[in-house]
């Protein structure tokens, strides 16, 4: 029988599950985005004011609720619209329907406002508005807080990722959308404080309702209504004239040559070692610098998983970064020697290892005690006993956030390491790939906390590594787009492909040391039991490049196009991604002379998912590199002949 074509939908996300409709609203020259009864990109002749202004409900363990919509009324007038429906989140054990109704009008002014009432007890983390600041023009700039009290008061947006809340007791913030221009947003029925976005990836200031120092989760009673609302006002006049927006053309320029390109390696997690065992010809295929591997001391069969690492590096011929986690029962002496003995039983040797301890797989406020457990200072000398002479790295083994509220001693360690996960807060496709704008920020402030120690990041994929905020990942069983999920379906379609490039292209211009993408196999992995992801080929083609240097690139639109270049020996080598779903059209300048081009696109996928070979054969031939086309989250690879 024959196998059937994969759709559009399983090439592009790995799942048949639509996202749901949207639609551009305007009110003079105010325009926003309606995204399943949330506000996105609200904007100011075409400045982003505001990326959102979303009515959320999350459960007890941070998980977001998808909501049913019911009776949703979208009416588009000359000078303004108005928007309102219904809806309700549920689950086995609670429920809560809510009302809302949107208005925005010409003369600059929006409001948003909700009705909510719980249909059982409703235990929740959060249940209301949240606001959501953009990066661009507002990292490091003024804002007016008047807090719920009346007191007024200057501060800024933090240029690097403030580990806490940086404002509290939040009634409107007032900032500068444009020479002459103002926003602000009043926020009504209770207190509200604004967190550091960017510590989970999401390219946001994030002001939300409630506060994270009063007790949570908490209990909304059965029938208790209770209302909340956001209203925008936006004043003044732009005192210069607006420069004009390219809608088109992509531009991407080659400049000089600058620092190395990081390191690629590949993860393997402990519960994949002899998976990623039975595919280590393809994973020697893919030429990653080096497998990061895991042993938890929490859970049995280290040794036999040592041993498949063992086995894997004597196939591969790859360094092995060995991941260590101890329970944080016993001194960490003790847990570690248990350790040793296992990989001393295993044969294992790695070349460099990673400790850390279970309590900081968890998160906690900055202002809460530290769980007990070993310190940094026992770890990393218990470590060096066992191992004496093996590089060793601490950090996290989950995300900046939690990096940057448990900062390493600088100069204890040999090198720092943290990972990233772009579904903690979404897991639609625009915020998705939105993520990739925070990484600066992140590697900025990361640089700040660790000085000069070499920096690693990894392994990172969409698909989230753990859940720190809550007992465990979350489940996906229809093959949806869910937050905190280990199992994201985009890990087998283009999407990945186009996000991974994104995330390295970021890597190696925050001048990162190594940076290992997802794993080899497994949920997060690159490859499957009957083939191979898109992804697969990002890590392989970058891979079998090396340790080269970089050539800077001018980006007209970043946020529509990744790009990456280096060099080989040939010349340059140009990466892009599309990072939307809309065809786009790039222009290259600074690329001299002919190139083989190869395309991970829709119209390929065949080979893209069967051939782990596909990039090195020979590529398209053009004789002048001037322009190409990217389909739908497609990735093109431009080398020099």
């Amino acid at each position: 029988m024959a196998q059937k074509k994969p759709s559009r939908a399983i090439k592009l996300f790995g799942t048949e599950v639509p996202e749901g409709k949207r639609r551009e609203l305007s009110a003079g020259p105010i325009t926003a985005m309606l995204d399943n009864g949330a506000l996105r990109y609200i904007r100011y002749r075409g400045v982003e004011v505001l990326r959102a202004i979303a009515y959320i409900v999350r459960d007890k363990n941070w998980g977001t609720y998808a909501p049913a919509i019911v009776d949703l009324k979208v009416k588009q007038g000359k000078d303004g619209f108005t928007v309102s429906y219904g809806a309700t989140c549920r689950d086995a054990d609670q429920a809560i329907r809510y009302h809302a109704r949107i208005e925005a009008k010409s003369d600059g002014t929006l409001t948003f406002s909700a009705d909510g009432t719980p249909e059982s007890d409703f235990l929740t983390n959060r249940t209301g508005f949240v606001v959501l600041h953009p990066l661009e023009g507002v990292v490091g700039k003024p804002v007016d807080v008047v807090h719920v009290d009346g007191k007024r008061e200057k501060r800024t947006f933090p240029k690097l990722i403030s580990p806490g809340q940086p404002i509290f007791e939040v009634r409107s913030l007032k900032h500068t959308v444009m020479s002459g221009v103002t926003a602000t947003v009043f926020m009504e029925g209770n207190k509200f404080e604004m967190e550091d976005h960017r510590n989970w990836m999401d390219a946001s200031y994030k002001t939300y309702v409630c506060s994270l120092l009063d007790p949570w989760p908490y209990t909304l009673p059965a029938g208790q209504m209770f209302a909340q609302s956001v209203n925008l006002s936006i004043a003044g006049k732009p005192s210069r004239a607006l420069a004009k927006r390219s809608r088109g053309v992509v531009q991407v320029a080659l400049g000089r040559v600058s620092n190395w390109l990081p390191a690629l390696g590949m993860g393997v997690p402990m519960k994949e070692a002899e998976a990623a065992l039975a595919k280590a010809n393809i994973i020697s295929a893919a030429s990653p610098s080096h497998l990061v591997c895991q042993i938890d001391g929490r859970e049995t069969g280290q040794v036999a998983a040592a041993r498949a690492f063992r086995a894997l590096k004597e196939k591969t011929n790859l360094p092995i970064v060995l991941e260590i986690i101890l329970p944080a029962k016993q001194p960490a002496d003790r847990e570690v020697s248990e350790i040793a003995a296992a990989l001393r039983e295993s044969g294992l040797k790695p070349d460099s290892q990673v400790i850390t301890q279970a309590h900081d797989l968890k998160s906690f406020q900055p202002n809460s005690p530290r769980p007990p457990g070993p310190t940094y200072e026992e770890m990393a000398a218990a470590m060096r006993s066992a191992f004496p002479g093996v590089p060793l790295g601490g950090g996290m083994l989950c995300y900046f956030t939690e990096l940057n509220r448990k900062r390493p001693p600088q100069g204890l360690f040999d090198f720092i390491t943290h990972t990233v996960c772009p579904i903690v807060h979404a897991a639609d496709d625009i915020s998705v790939m939105e993520t990739l704008e925070s990484l600066p920020s992140i590697f900025a402030s990361t640089r700040a906390i660790i000085g000069k120690s070499p920096y690693r990041l990894g392994p990172s994929s969409i698909p989230c590594r753990d859940n720190p905020y809550g007992a465990a990942v979350a489940p996906n069983p229809d093959n949806g787009r869910v937050c905190l999920s280990n199992l994201d379906p985009r890990q087998r379609g283009l999407f990945a492909a186009a996000w991974n490039l994104g995330l390295f292209a970021a890597a190696a211009r925050g001048k990162l040391d190594a940076i290992a993408l997802g794993s080899a196999t497994g949920s997060q992995g690159v490859i499957s039991s009957s083939g191979i992801h898109p992804a697969y080929h990002v890590l392989a083609g970058l891979g079998r490049a090396g340790r080269v240097k970089t050539i800077e690139t001018a980006n007209s639109v970043p946020g529509k196009i990744a790009a990456l270049a280096h060099q080989s020996k040939s010349g340059p080598v140009l990466w892009l991604a599309n990072l939307t779903a809309e065809k786009q059209t790039v222009k290259v300048r600074g690329f001299s002379g002919g190139a083989g081009v190869h395309m991970l696109d829709e119209n390929g996928f065949g080979a893209l998912t069967s051939d782990s070979g596909y990039l090195a054969k020979k590529g398209r031939s053009v004789k002048k590199v001037s322009g190409i086309e990217l389909g739908a989250y497609a990735v093109s690879r431009i080398a020099a002949s």
